[in-house]
């Protein structure tokens, strides 16, 4: 049976994917630090619901599935615990068996703080980005390299690397002619905030892993995520993903749902042509586990851009209100000024092929899909906080 290894594995996507791979037989382990849910606590931005700890919702999961996710808390910055996790000298926080599963053979790795607003807000916390998000890079690089160079390792990337260039959007890489000479080379990225320039970094580092020591690993250029429920989740409410709603921590989509359903009107940055690639929570869980099954070889960094469809902030925003005015919502729309430096109206095409052709079935973001999101997220509607919608984190 084969062993994933999560980072970050308490976050909207690392618990999802835990359960994911749990449910279709792996061995799985999350490690994690609460990082998520400490920086809302300390920028007071509140949750849509209570999400119960990483240890309460390992043992739900087990108690309705039978199936054990083994959990370890602590800071994955610290190079030795990281190495701990290779070398069997695991400290368990929860577990059924406690003794140490084996050397991975895949890292899923989220391990990272996941805000462009957040490192934006103020130099200590764009430090705290930096070096948290570059430290656990390198130690799993490192701990890979030396205690197991056959372990495949996933990394979530970002689209936000690239910015929006006037040329179409590769997979990665870019075949260059020069002076009657060609080479590949990483698509040039041009990230919009010091978070995503801490990914451009990341996948420098991995590419360094791959050309020096030969490893494995596979980039997933992700595009923003909306979503909540899963086939797992719906066991249980107690296993639904931690979901935000502000401006520091909410993907768009996720925050225009919580906005309409309490009579916020929704905030559309600027002139609202800012063109994205999405995708459904459950893609994101299919992307892992169709890298996961068909691995990158040994000296290969392998990138796919994960997404399924593009949309301009405009056409999610007239989504969500004709969605929203068909539940009776009565949905507003309102252009504000855009806290953020970035083209408002840009060429936007990029290449999302490779996933599909590993396997992945597209879920696309249609009607009966939001308004499935809009009754979910009215369950708590008591719990909106208006206050935290907006702050106008500036840059």
């Amino acid at each position: 049976m084969a062993h994933v290894l999560i980072l970050g594995g308490d976050g909207y996507l690392g618990w999802p994917t835990a359960m994911y791979f749990s449910n279709r037989g792996y061995e799985v382990t999350v490690v994690d630090n609460y990082l998520r849910r400490n920086a809302c606590t300390e920028i007071d931005v509140g949750m849509l619901y209570p999400i119960p700890s990483l240890v309460e919702r390992a043992k739900i999961w087990h108690e309705k599935t039978g199936n054990e996710i083994k959990v370890a808390i602590g800071d994955l910055t610290d190079a030795e615990f990281t190495r701990g996790f290779f070398e069997g000298r695991v400290k368990y926080d929860w577990a059924i068996n406690y003794d140490f599963t084996g050397v991975p053979e895949t890292v899923v790795h989220y391990a990272e703080m996941p805000s462009a607003p957040y490192s934006m807000m103020d130099y200590k916390k764009s430090n705290f980005t930096i070096t948290n998000n570059l430290l656990v890079s390198s130690n799993l690089l490192f701990a890979v390299r030396d205690l197991a160079p056959d372990t495949h390792i996933i990394k979530l990337g970002t689209m936000g690397e690239y910015g929006t260039p006037n040329i179409d959007i590769e997979e990665g890489w870019l075949e260059v002619e020069h002076n009657g000479r060609k080479q590949k080379f990483l698509y040039p990225r041009a990230a919009g905030s010091l978070y995503h320039t801490t990914k451009v970094m990341d996948t420098d580092l991995y590419w360094f892993g791959v050309r020096m020591w030969n490893l494995r690993i596979t980039d997933l250029m992700q595009g923003p995520v909306y979503g909540i429920e899963t086939e797992e989740s719906k066991i249980d409410p107690r296993l639904r993903p931690i979901f935000n709603y502000d401006e520091v921590f909410g993907t768009i989509v996720n925050r225009f749902i919580t906005q309409a359903i309490n009579g916020y009107p929704l905030t559309v940055y600027g002139k609202g042509g800012q063109t994205r690639g999405y995708l459904n929570i459950k893609d994101t869980l299919q992307c892992v586990h169709m890298s996961e099954k068909s691995p990158a070889e040994k000296g290969e960094l392998r990138i796919f851009n994960q997404v399924m469809e593009t949309f301009s902030v405009n056409e999610l925003a007239d989504i969500t209100k004709r969605v929203g005015d068909k539940l009776g919502y009565n949905v507003e729309i309102k252009n504000i000024e855009n806290p953020r430096k970035e083209a408002e109206e840009h060429y936007y095409n990029p290449t999302y092929q490779g996933l599909i052709n590993i396997g992945v079935e597209p879920h696309y973001l249609t009607d009966e899909v939001m308004e499935e999101m809009f009754k979910v997220v009215a369950e708590y509607k008591d719990n909106i906080r208006n206050d935290v919608i907006f702050r106008g984190v500036k840059w």
